[in-house]
């Protein structure tokens, strides 16, 4: 078991006061390749929040921050994203990251075991709001700043706890430093903001979550809530124990390199909206199909999957629900047999109930070895055996999750994934102009309000 963190002794610590430059540094620099990608992680997250308007989840979450999160003023309201309706600030960011989260299509840094982006992304337009002058970099260099902070504070908790923690645990941390950097916090109201976000912050249990699917899902919309609520609170003046994930000695490794290694530019980009950790199977068996068309759903008699301990403990049944098919393993791999890839319309509606998928799963079976396990979490990969019913067997080689440092994929392909997301949500021209932000957010000359602006309304459809 992982002992204990010491106790930060020293209010104005030098290494809190490292952190503070960098999260309030007016002037900070973010590589320009970091940049870039910072910008794909905001526009796809984007597409993940419109294709998850009509889920149940989403409908409950915005309908509950309009019942029990109202701001007492216009001065302290948000819009819902892709829903037009406005909410207290820190409730607008909390229904559109529980939203995300329940796509489950969202970016995420291997590291953390987890996500940032469906946390932070929430928080920039929520913050953003009354900032109409905030230009498309500037409010790129804040996100990029708060996935940093997020993944600190992520690699400090899952080294220094036993228990393994849902990503609101920490990104809530990230979105705290985004908050004050965006509201032109003091570093004193920074440390009080980020010490009440770990404080509040959802240690929730993630294994509990994967053995029992529920709406809960990573605990990010509850992050988003609490990082918001953190750094408003902080800048009225209500203090918080320090962040000892931030401050103490134990995590100094993890935080000693802010600002010169980027980990924003390794968040990788989901494929498919499901859990990341049945990604590589996909992979796997969608390669093996490309090389050999004689696998199809008639002729597989089983399919075998060699994977890490974490993978193997994914849901194994047919679901009855988004959630459950999103932390599946068998009914994906059934759904790639069928389909050739797993789309939002897989995992919802009719999808659910596919009698030829339903009849599939029973020959699918998972297994952990030594040998993916060594790779995790640094990455994701399995191996696929695929027998058929006349007796032949294809194997796959060692695949990684595609998306991220071990396998990016192209532009063209999370161009792909935003207009399948967005389809049959927000019309076509809409679609397109979002996808274009991503590009024109990089010039000086473009405010962040005109992507904000594309974003507030309601769906078109």
């Amino acid at each position: 078991m992982s002992q204990p963190l010491n106790p930060v002794a020293h209010p104005d610590s030098q290494q809190f006061a490292e952190i503070a430059k960098f999260v309030l540094n007016e002037n900070l620099e973010v590589p320009e390749a970091a940049l870039r990608h910072c910008a794909t992680l905001l526009i796809d997250t984007l597409g993940v929040a419109a294709g998850a308007t009509v889920l149940e989840v989403g409908q409950i979450a915005r309908d509950f921050a309009i019942d029990f999160h109202g701001p007492g003023s216009a001065e302290h309201a948000a819009t819902m994203l892709f829903d037009g309706r406005r909410a207290s600030l820190p409730g607008a960011a909390w229904a559109l990251a529980t939203q995300i989260d329940n796509l489950d299509g969202h970016d995420g840094y291997n590291p953390t075991k987890g996500h940032i982006g469906c946390a932070v992304v929430p928080a920039l337009f929520a913050f953003a709001e009354r900032m109409p002058a905030l230009s498309g970099r500037d409010a790129l260099a804040a996100l990029a700043m708060s996935y940093e902070v997020a993944a600190r504070a992520g690699l400090s908790l899952h080294a220094t706890v036993s228990d393994y923690h849902t990503s609101g645990a920490w990104n809530a941390l990230g979105v705290a430093a985004l908050g004050c950097r965006l509201r032109g916090a003091t570093a004193d109201q920074l440390r009080q903001a980020m010490g009440i976000a770990e404080y509040h912050g959802p240690r929730s249990q993630m294994m509990r979550e994967i053995d029992n699917p529920t709406m809960l899902h990573d605990g990010s919309g509850m992050g988003a809530l609490v990082g918001c609520s953190s750094a408003l609170l902080a800048m009225r003046g209500f203090n918080g124990a320090p962040a000892i994930t931030a401050e103490a000695a134990d995590v100094a490794q993890y935080w000693s390199d802010l600002g010169q290694y980027w980990t924003v530019a390794e968040n990788y980009i989901k494929p498919y909206p499901s859990c990341r950790w049945g990604h590589p199977a996909l992979d796997a068996l969608q390669g093996l199909m490309q090389a050999h068309p004689e696998i199809t759903l008639e002729n597989v008699a089983s399919i075998e999957v060699r994977t890490f301990d974490e993978a193997a403990r994914l849901f194994a049944e047919m679901p009855k629900s988004t959630t459950q098919a999103q932390y599946s393993l068998h009914f994906v791999m059934g759904v790639m047999l069928k389909h050739g890839t797993v789309a939002p319309a897989h995992i919802t509606g009719q999808g659910l109930a596919d009698p030829e998928i339903a009849s599939l799963i029973p020959r699918i079976s998972a297994a952990s070895t030594e040998a993916h396990n060594a790779r995790f979490p640094a990455g994701r990969w399995s191996d696929v055996e695929v027998v058929l019913k006349n007796g032949r067997r294809l194997q796959s080689p060692d695949t990684p999750a595609s998306g991220g440092p071990d396998a990016w994929r192209p532009d063209a392909d999370i161009e792909a994934k935003f207009h399948d997301f967005c389809a049959g949500r927000i019309a076509p021209a809409r679609i397109r102009a979002i996808w274009a932000m991503r590009d024109a957010l990089l010039s000086p000359e473009t405010r962040f309000a005109e992507l904000a602006e594309l974003v507030r309304p309601g769906c078109d459809t």
